[in-house]
């Protein structure tokens, strides 16, 4: 129990046992509210106190739900019985429901670019948006930190990118690969000098549970991705960033769902109008990774044919993973790409 506490703390102590205590499914009366400021508060009040409190955070714009009833009580000074309105059923409303709620820490557990301890103490401070009884449906929902990244300035590298995004400003960064230690490790020249990456930042962009910089690296003219999860340390710089029209790729006005399709895997390079066969019982996976924009022609019992506009290097990857359901057509160059991998891979496994 706490510390016995002054009255002009009522009011705050009121609304922190709606926030905890209460909500569309667990409604509280007046006498449970002082129930509860007792045990939790050490503060004894009567009734009207609690319903004069509760219409001042009405006034002061709390959304809080409740219920009068009519109800025949003895007017004391008088000794007539009188109908009064008897307000009870308190809940506070939330600005997220807990199925919003637990969207969000879905989101957050799924996602492999937030290390941990960071996900956790985000997850924690979501479920305190809710009353206590949220808490106890999702804390058996829980995913193993092997998935996560460790790479702690992820959201200072975030904050980073927003501002040179929004002031049009270059970046400079060093960029991490992993060892054999699980370590990230900064990316070196030849003679070992750590390798800064002078970057002309456009987009933010989430694919693959992964947080990507679509941007461009400043010595080329070609779209870049990297991702944030490995950027090791960042510097926003006062140069004026690359105009996007000056970007192969993005001359025209930058289409973020339209670059996200033809860019599955975030490979950087050039699109390129593909076609393949494909079983039918494979459409689900293929509208997951390719969108509407993807085209079906030929279409027979079992299989179609497909036509889409997407990066040559990600088709390259897709046509590799999916080779026992999926052919390419065209262009030839790829097929003769995929032919040669897939030789490799032979060769590879007949060792």
């Amino acid at each position: 129990m706490y510390e016995a506490q002054p009255k002009k703390m009522l009011i705050i102590n009121i609304l922190e046992i709606l926030q905890k205590y209460s909500d569309h499914n667990h409604r509280l009366s007046q006498k449970d509210i002082m129930d509860l400021l007792w045990r939790d508060y050490a503060m004894k009040v009567d009734r009207k106190a609690i319903k004069r409190n509760i219409m001042n955070l009405l006034d002061f714009g709390y959304n809080i739900e409740y219920k009068a009833v009519q109800r025949a009580t003895k007017n004391t000074k008088t000794g007539e019985v009188e109908d009064n309105s008897i307000f009870t059923d308190f809940y506070l409303l939330r600005d997220f429901d807990d199925s919003e709620l637990r969207l969000l820490i879905d989101s957050l557990l799924f996602s492999k670019h937030i290390p941990y301890s960071q996900c956790k103490e985000l997850i924690h401070k979501l479920e305190s948006l809710s009353s206590k009884y949220f808490e106890a449906k999702v804390k058996h929902i829980r995913t193993m930190p092997i998935t996560y990244t460790n790479n702690k300035l992820i959201f200072y590298v975030i904050e980073i990118l927003d501002e040179a995004i929004n002031g049009k400003k270059q970046v400079k960064f060093t960029y991490g690969s992993y060892g054999t230690d699980k370590k990230l490790h900064p990316r070196v020249y030849e003679d070992g000098t750590v390798r800064e990456y002078i970057v002309n930042p456009y987009q933010i962009a989430a694919a693959n549970g992964r947080y990507y910089l679509i941007g461009n690296y400043d010595k080329y003219d070609n779209v870049s991705h990297y991702r944030l999860d490995r950027i090791m340390s960042i510097e926003l710089l006062e140069t004026r960033q690359k105009p996007q029209k000056k970007i192969r790729g993005l001359e025209k006005e930058f289409n973020l769902p339209k670059h996200m399709a033809e860019h599955i895997y975030m490979f950087s390079g050039e699109s390129e109008v593909v076609t393949f066969r494909l079983q039918k019982y494979l459409l689900n996976d293929v509208m997951d990774f390719f969108g509407s924009e993807i085209s079906f022609f030929d279409e027979a019992e079992d299989s179609i044919s497909a036509r889409v506009r997407v990066n040559r290097s990600a088709m390259q990857k897709w046509a590799l993973q999916y080779a026992l359901h999926a052919q390419i057509l065209s262009p030839v160059s790829l097929v003769e790409a995929v032919k040669n991998d897939l030789s490799k891979a032979c060769d590879l496994y007949s060792n």
